[in-house]
């Protein structure tokens, strides 16, 4: 109840409702010429249809009561007929338009407006023609029943329906449009004023003459009435049809319409006039919703072409805005597109590819490097030839006749069936970044020229240390054996020993001699079985002084009965070797006297090494085994890269990890000689 109380129309409105079908009753009444019959044409059944089809169903109880309203009015003035008959035909009247508005608008989805032609053949199928079954069946029931005028069910039934379907035709199309233009305003042009003004001389004059018997078919009328509908569509098919029914009626009340005849032939007149009518609304309908149609779809396609010409400039706008070349070439190779930035670049333009004698492909290669040329047009041509992409780097002459490198990719368009339909080509000009390669490679090869002298440095500082103790060595042992030999007398003894001393410190700097060579001088690895304890002790030995140096105890743990690994003892023991003065440079910077630990022990089927001191720890734990990284001033950043080469080689690992609070341990495992790798 609160929703139909809501939904209340304005009283106004309701008005014009009770009024429009009280005039369509006194009209009903004015053309009922057939004797016997009460209304052959009932204007108010497209007012009530119209109105129920425009409006929200909660609100139709409102609209059915004034109809209730307007139609007892019009029985009581116009027909007298009895009350409880004029009830019953009312209730008829009131269910065509319920069943008419709700067949109507569920069939088009939405509220019927009469704009596409769907919604047309919608109308006139259900709410013209199936609707009225029910007011011609209670109407004709109610009349028989009552016995008004003597008549009878089926006698009066097809004119009681083709009376409402014409009704609805001619005054539902009309009332649509008022109700749904009535805020609009119609704009015409002076011609359009004119071609109207035209129109409505020349469709008056054809409805007076051919509706007036001068003519010899009603029908002469139907070229105007279209003419109308193709022109002003909807709008003015809805006034011509008003008019052409207000003609009828001024004639045929008259006596002056070829539809009046004599009594007995009056009632096949009045089907005629009802059908003559039903056509021409039909028909004047039917054109106007495919002339809306047209001009929608010309609309559609206009809007589409500017949308496409929009979308057009802006994708070519684009296009010109990117920072290359792009252009495009048919299936078979020929150029159709230059964007302009390859126009300015080139200085030409596709149409200035077009040579007497010579494709435009092969005015585009001109463009490219002569050595660069054969290799481009092969790489195209067979990309043309299979369908494959293809990718290249090329020199392209610009306009001023400088070679610029580019870097080019070629990608085919295909359609729907996989047919290519065109090549579509972008050119990176890459010359920036060829220089900058350039320069790239040249300053490289000047910092591994430098690095191979600091290298060549550092190798001579690193064996200059090595050798310089043992020949120190050799210097004393030689002044002391000199001092034994000038003695007074010779002291034989002593001096054999020192000559032992020279012999043994010439051996020890040959040995390093070795070791180095060994390190650095491709040869063929010597590996045989060997304990890592005594590799350790001899690289303790080489560091004792440098420790003793620098204050460092080496606290050196190794497991007992460790199983042998097959490996090259010098290279394992320049490994050892710099990872021991590894850890004791780590150390520098701590105060007192610092502890190095070595341990040694076996994890299954590895001989573990464990190098530890109690330094400021590794920064970068992941990194400091990279070629040429180093954390040291003056270091190279080789060593370390080279000694996990060495372990690697002998199928073992190192890494290193950071101690807890602080320091480093360098871990380096080597398989057993079970294990280990030939």
């Amino acid at each position: 109840m609160l929703s139909v109380w809501s939904n209340r129309p304005r009283y106004l409105h309701m008005g014009l409702f009770f009024a429009a079908y009280v005039m369509g009753c006194g009209f009903a009444q004015v053309l009922a010429i057939v004797p016997g019959i009460t209304v052959s044409i009932w204007p108010p059944a497209g007012v009530f249809i119209a109105t129920l089809i425009l409006t929200p169903p909660y609100s139709w109880p409102w609209w059915i009561l004034a109809g209730c309203a307007g139609e007892m009015f019009g029985q009581f003035v116009w027909f007298h007929s009895p009350l409880p008959a004029g009830l019953l035909i009312y209730v008829g009247n009131a269910l065509c338009a319920v069943v008419g508005a709700t067949l109507v608008n569920r069939a088009c989805g939405r509220p019927c407006r009469l704009q596409t032609l769907q919604e047309v053949l919608v109308f006139v199928a259900l709410g013209a023609g199936v609707a009225p079954l029910a007011s011609a069946t209670v109407g004709s029931a109610t009349l028989a029943w009552f016995g008004i005028e003597s008549q009878t069910f089926t006698s009066v039934w097809p004119l009681f329906w083709i009376g409402d379907a014409t009704g609805i035709l001619l005054v539902a199309p009309m009332v649509l449009i008022v109700i749904q233009h009535w805020r609009t305003k119609t704009e015409l042009s002076a011609a359009q004023w004119t071609e109207a003004a035209v129109l409505g001389v020349i469709f008056l004059g054809a409805a007076a003459l051919a509706l007036g018997g001068h003519l010899s078919s009603p029908y002469i009328i139907m070229p105007p009435l279209l003419w109308v509908a193709v022109r002003f569509e909807f709008r003015g098919a809805a006034v011509a049809l008003t008019l052409l029914a207000l003609i009828t009626m001024a004639l045929t009340m008259s006596g002056g319409s070829q539809f009046v005849g004599d009594p007995e032939s009056q009632r096949e007149q009045q089907v005629m006039l009802q059908l003559f009518l039903v056509i021409s609304a039909f028909s004047a309908l039917i054109v106007a919703a495919i002339s809306r149609q047209h001009q929608q779809a010309v609309l559609t396609l206009r809007q589409s072409l500017e949308a496409l010409r929009d979308r057009e400039l802006e994708l070519s706008q684009l296009v010109n805005m990117v920072p290359s070349h792009v252009w495009r070439l048919t299936p078979d190779g020929q150029p159709t597109f230059f964007n302009k930035r390859m126009v300015d670049f080139l200085g030409l333009n596709v149409v200035d590819t077009d040579k007497p004698g010579m494709r435009r492909l092969e005015a585009v290669l001109e463009t490219i490097h002569p050595d660069d040329a054969p290799g481009f047009g092969a790489a195209l041509r067979n990309c043309l030839a299979t369908g494959e992409s293809f990718a290249m780097r090329y020199r392209l002459r610009r306009a001023d006749g400088d070679f610029r490198w580019m870097s080019s990719r070629a990608e085919p368009m295909r359609n729907a069936e996989g047919t290519i339909v065109q090549w579509n080509i972008i050119c990176v000009d890459i010359g920036d970044e060829v220089r900058s390669q350039e320069k790239l490679r040249l300053a490289q090869e000047s910092l591994a020229r430098a690095s191979q002298a600091a290298s060549l440095a550092e190798l001579s500082a690193s064996i200059a240390h090595e050798v310089n103790q043992p020949l120190a060595a050799i210097v004393a042992n030689s002044n002391a054996c000199y001092r034994w030999l000038s003695a007074e007398p010779v002291n034989v003894g002593r001096a054999k020993i020192t000559t032992e001393r020279i012999i043994r410190d010439a051996n020890s700097a040959a040995a390093v001699v070795s070791r180095i060579r060994a390190l650095f001088k491709p040869s063929v690895e010597q590996r045989h079985g060997m304990v890592l304890s005594s590799a350790i002790t001899e690289a303790c030995n080489l560091l004792a002084d440098e420790a003793a140096r620098r204050r460092v105890r080496m606290d050196i743990n190794v497991e007992s009965n460790l199983p042998a690994v097959s490996a090259d003892r010098v290279q394992i023991q320049q490994v050892l070797v710099n990872l021991i003065r590894n850890g004791m440079e780590a150390m520098d910077s701590v105060a007192g006297d610092s502890v190095l630990g070595v341990r040694i022990r076996r994890v299954g089927d590895e001989i573990r090494t464990e190098i530890s001191d109690g330094g400021g720890g590794v920064e970068f734990p992941d990194r400091i085994f990279e070629p040429f990284f180093t954390t040291k001033e003056q270091g190279m950043g080789m060593g370390l890269a080279i000694c996990r080469s060495i372990v690697e080689s002998h199928g073992g690992r190192l890494w290193a990890e950071n101690n807890e609070p602080d320091g480093a341990t360098f871990i380096c495992t080597l398989p057993i000689a079970t294990n280990a790798v030939p």
